[in-house]
């Protein structure tokens, strides 16, 4: 039976969010003309609230799990498993952030639009492009607001926990001292596969909040150790959640 009314149940979520999408794009263009932080924090505050209810919703409620960050800038990292991740982390995170994305996520039409507003862009191609968006997010963590990664860069698709983590997320917590906040999300996989675009499935989100994970004192020679330290933590909660 599930097999059957899965494939309707995918189109009216894709549906609801396209729906979502258009209806908010009036009023996220005319706010987005003020590029002000103001503006896209805003902006934030819309897309926070629409994940939420969305994927309560939909039948993908959200469960938080730990203990809920504290009001200070943290930078934010999570696994990454899942087309839902780039939702769910919006639900998850109670206080404004901007993520790092691709810049290609820029050139889709409409959500391109209303993305670029709330995260920070960069050109993985090239070095002067990783280079530009780390200067970026020091600046956006100093004077504006969190920042959120995911470590893995991509889907994790190698049935392990999780794949190796790229250095930016540890190096731009060094360089400004800031820490780490940790979170798993263990189901996301389940509710919508990374190999198909309609395989969604209704059922619980659960966010796990691990504790922070301080970078004060450290240098870059502490890099491959603060790194280490935040995917076993990671790892070990993937599998414990998994189960």
């Amino acid at each position: 039976m599930g097999k059957i009314f899965q494939p309707f149940y995918s189109a009216w979520v894709v549906v609801t969010y396209l729906v979502c999408l258009l209806g908010a794009f009036p009023v996220i263009f005319i706010i987005g003309l003020w590029d002000k932080p103001g503006a896209r924090k805003a902006i934030w505050y819309i897309v926070h609230y629409w994940a939420k209810g969305w994927l309560f919703f939909m039948g993908m409620p959200v469960t938080r799990i730990g203990n809920k960050p504290a009001n200070e800038k943290y930078v934010y990292v999570a696994n990454h498993i899942s087309y839902l991740d780039t939702i769910l982390i919006y639900a998850a995170i109670p206080y404004y952030f901007r993520t790092l994305a691709k810049k290609e996520m820029a050139r889709i039409p409409i959500f391109g639009f209303v993305y670029k507003q709330i995260a920070v862009l960069v050109d993985r191609n090239t070095s002067e492009g990783r280079s530009k968006s780390m200067r970026l997010m020091w600046r956006v963590l100093k004077n504006e607001c969190n920042i959120a990664v995911f470590p893995e860069g991509t889907f994790n698709e190698s049935g392990q926990p999780l794949k190796n983590f790229y250095d930016g997320a540890f190096r731009l917590a060094i360089n400004t001292q800031t820490p780490i906040q940790p979170m798993v999300f263990p189901d996301t996989v389940h509710r919508w596969h990374y190999s198909t675009i309609f395989g969604l499935k209704p059922g619980r989100n659960r966010v796990i909040y691990l504790e922070p994970v301080s970078a004060g004192g450290m240098n870059m020679d502490d890099l491959p150790r603060l790194k280490q330290l935040v995917y076993d933590r990671m790892e070990a909660a993937m599998i414990q959640y998994s189960a």
